[in-house]
């Protein structure tokens, strides 16, 4: 129906994933705005545990089905259910989250269903009866508005952090998806999953991140850096030029041969600010930048910049952070 709005949801065991909490929030906003409604769609084993936590950010109704072909297939079973729940409801927007899997749904969904797909989105605003997304582009460099027009149903890929969490309680209702996986939605089936090495939270969705750079001077800071990120909650990143010599690996790196990151706090240590790097973070909240090159390009983009060595700022800086959520417990 006009208004509604459809959220896949991506979760573990039944516990849906922070992004989809962020798209649920943002949703039930929206449709505060249209006078429509909030569905979402979670599909795989103990999919019914995430009633819950979703309810409790606005979803009116749950569509789910917990067939193991969600766990044991590649997107196709799912490209099938969400095309079979769009077909029932007629939604007029749905919002994926920007992951592996996200992008693969909503791009075999889009090419199925012949609507429009906008990806990298870092913001959505209901105007006028228009449905508005701000978009990165050129790995960053650019944010554009973007409004889908004349398609069945408009779908955004929504960047993790782009959204808020609010609370907006609901008593979700359940309704079963009658789903019968077709022997071509299981030509592929999923290998063993692994965890990657030094990265418990995928970096793209970490709310604060410590990143280092060349002047760190060498591997061994990286410690005092991983000790101010757990201090704060956050994971660890890197620059480039850091990666490139061979420091820290790749999976920490930030920029655009690396990882594009929006999380609400970036704090970039020994870090000179060059193009790679910023176009990979300066969609951050806030960031604070900690040089001790007065000149450095990343203070242009610094909310608070710290001019100083870096080998004394970070382990007082860690001791004050530890000190006042003692205080705070």
């Amino acid at each position: 129906m006009a208004g509604d709005v459809l959220i896949y949801v991506e979760h573990e065991n039944g516990r849906p994933k922070r992004i989809a909490l962020e798209l649920a929030s943002k949703a039930a906003e929206l449709a505060a705005v249209t006078g429509g409604s909030v569905a979402a769609v979670v599909l795989g084993p103990e999919a019914r545990s995430a009633a819950g936590r979703l309810g409790a950010h606005g979803v009116d109704d749950l569509y789910i089905s917990e067939d193991a072909a969600f766990d044991q297939y590649l997107t196709e079973p799912q490209v099938d259910a969400l095309a079979q729940v769009v077909a029932d409801l007629e939604p007029a927007t749905i919002l994926f989250p920007y992951t592996p899997d996200g992008k693969d749904i909503a791009a075999r969904l889009s090419a199925r269903l012949d609507s429009g797909l906008v990806t990298n989105v870092i913001g959505l605003s209901a105007e006028d009866g228009r449905l508005l997304a701000q978009e990165t582009v050129f790995g960053g460099t650019y944010t554009t508005t973007v409004e889908v027009r004349d398609s069945r149903v408009a779908m955004y890929l929504v960047r993790p952090n782009a959204f808020p969490l609010r609370e907006n309680r609901r008593e979700s209702t359940i309704h079963e998806i009658a789903y019968q996986p077709r022997e071509a939605s299981q030509r592929a089936r999923r290998g063993k999953k692994v965890q990657e090495e030094g990265a418990p939270v995928p970096l793209e969705e970490a709310g604060t991140i410590v990143s280092g750079g060349r002047g760190l001077g060498g591997p061994e800071p990286f410690g005092m850096l991983q000790e101010l990120a757990n201090a704060l909650d956050g994971a660890l990143g890197a620059s480039r030029a850091a990666v490139d010599a061979g420091w820290i690996s790749y999976e920490h790196q930030v920029g655009q041969t690396g990882r594009t990151v929006k999380p609400q706090l970036y704090v970039a240590i020994g870090i000179s600010g060059a193009v790679q790097h910023r176009v990979g973070m300066q969609t951050a909240d806030t960031i604070v930048a900690i040089n001790r090159d007065s000149d450095a390009p990343i203070f242009q983009l610094a909310d608070l910049s710290v001019v100083g060595d870096l080998f004394q700022l970070v382990p007082a800086l860690t001791e004050e952070v530890k000190k006042r959520k003692g205080d705070h417990r």
